[in-house]
């Protein structure tokens, strides 16, 4: 399912306009963002948890050269599921 499915999805479960649920869904999407960039976690109750996890830096090469350089430690999105949601798959 991609997100215009989801729209869709959630539109007609709840018997909601699909204009207003695709601006809410793409409020929800864009406050997660927000929040992750930040550096705060979002914790979804029965679903679970976004975060942000700091990658070390590491040795590179560049291709083009073989050059060696150093590849600078970066923040990496990381989504942890929730007990309720890993027992939808058991």
């Amino acid at each position: 399912m991609n997100k215009l499915g989801l729209i869709r999805a959630i539109a007609d479960e709840g018997g909601f306009d699909r204009a207003a649920t695709s601006l809410i869904v793409e409020a929800a999407l864009s406050r997660i963002g927000m929040a992750l960039a930040e550096g705060d976690e979002v914790r979804l109750v029965r679903f679970g948890v976004f975060s942000v996890t700091k990658r070390k830096p590491s040795p590179g090469r560049n291709p083009r050269t073989g050059e060696r350089l150093e590849i600078a430690s970066t923040g990496m999105p990381k989504f942890r599921a929730s007990k309720a949601l890993k027992a939808m798959f058991r």
